[in-house]
């Protein structure tokens, strides 16, 4: 008798340009033959999760991403331009000076807009990973998290336009414009879920693989202003909260990201790598535990059917 096995569910955490560490995750999953039967996704997890689930390979993404990344509307895109503007300037006067003055634009852009970017900006980036079908139509079942700014709800899509789904997902605060749908605005799902295991358990997984690309906690600059303080702050409560999330799953995989900020997208190519390491360093535990909820899920059936359908005194004993 063929043995049934627990859903697995994949559940892909958000952090910007380090979610391209998902695709070096999803590449040495399949090459190593593990199936995955869910995924939910938040914020850049939803994008690559939402591309793989439609049926795009990891090898379509990696090309896809050079594709978009080489490309000239992303050269000349705000992102690029947000990227450029937080690197640590080295050189001489001039560059010091224009790094000073695309901080002061942005944080000028913050102040009197709702995001840096609108949403019409961001949605070619959208576009160009993933196909315009429904949720539904994912031959892999998908999750998209979002954050309602109105209600302070987490909102999970089960279905509607994949494409808006994981719009509204991405919108990162401050940076995208949030997503205006009937009295609610959805803004990232990271503000309520930074990586969604309940969404995962919710939609089926009895095993929950959870990513997490959150930036390394350490810290080595000084405190200058009261808005890196608050920064820092903020950086702390989420990564104490998101660990407190991560004990829900049943493996955690960790790639290497360091602290690249979440819109340094050239990076590309070694957070693959590294999310393929991570993924590999963590194939034999995902092994052990896909075996014992096979031998569990064998055990839990056979007691359901003995219990609905019970040997009368006539046949004898229990066995």
């Amino acid at each position: 008798m063929k043995h049934k096995k627990m859903s697995l569910g994949l559940a892909l955490g958000g952090g910007g340009a380090r979610g391209f560490a998902h695709i070096g995750v999803l590449k040495a999953l399949e090459e190593e033959s593990i199936p995955i039967d869910i995924i939910t996704g938040t914020s850049v997890g939803a994008l690559i999760g939402g591309a793989y689930a439609s049926g795009i390979t990891p090898d379509q993404l990696i090309t896809m991403a050079d594709e978009y990344l080489n490309s000239d509307e992303f050269q000349s895109s705000a992102i690029q331009a947000i990227s450029e503007a937080h690197k640590k300037e080295s050189g001489g006067i001039t560059k010091r000076v224009q790094h000073y003055l695309k901080n002061h634009f942005y944080l000028a852009q913050m102040i009197f807009k709702p995001g840096i970017l609108s949403s019409d900006n961001f949605q070619s980036m959208i576009n160009h990973f993933i196909p315009d079908i429904t949720v539904r139509d994912t031959p892999i079942p998908f999750r998209a998290v979002a954050t309602d700014l109105m209600s302070g709800k987490e909102i999970v899509f089960s279905d509607g336009s994949l494409r808006q789904a994981v719009m509204a997902s991405c919108a990162v605060p401050g940076a995208i414009e949030p997503m205006k749908s009937g009295d609610r605005l959805l803004s990232d799902g990271g503000i309520v879920s930074s990586v969604p295991i309940d969404a995962a358990r919710e939609a089926g997984a009895g095993i929950v693989i959870a990513v997490t690309v959150a930036h390394d906690i350490a810290y080595r600059e000084d405190f200058q202003t009261a808005l890196a303080v608050y920064s820092r702050a903020t950086d702390i409560m989420s990564h104490h909260l998101m660990n407190h999330t991560l004990k829900k799953a049943d493996i955690v995989i960790r790639p290497r990201v360091g602290t690249l900020h979440w819109s340094d997208y050239l990076q590309a190519k070694d957070l693959i790598h590294e999310g393929e390491e991570a993924t590999r360093e963590c194939i034999d535990a995902i092994r052990t535990i896909l075996r014992r909820s096979t031998g569990w899920a064998s055990l839990v059936s056979r007691l359901g059917a003995f219990f609905s359908n019970p040997p009368s005194a006539a046949e004898g004993k229990y066995r």
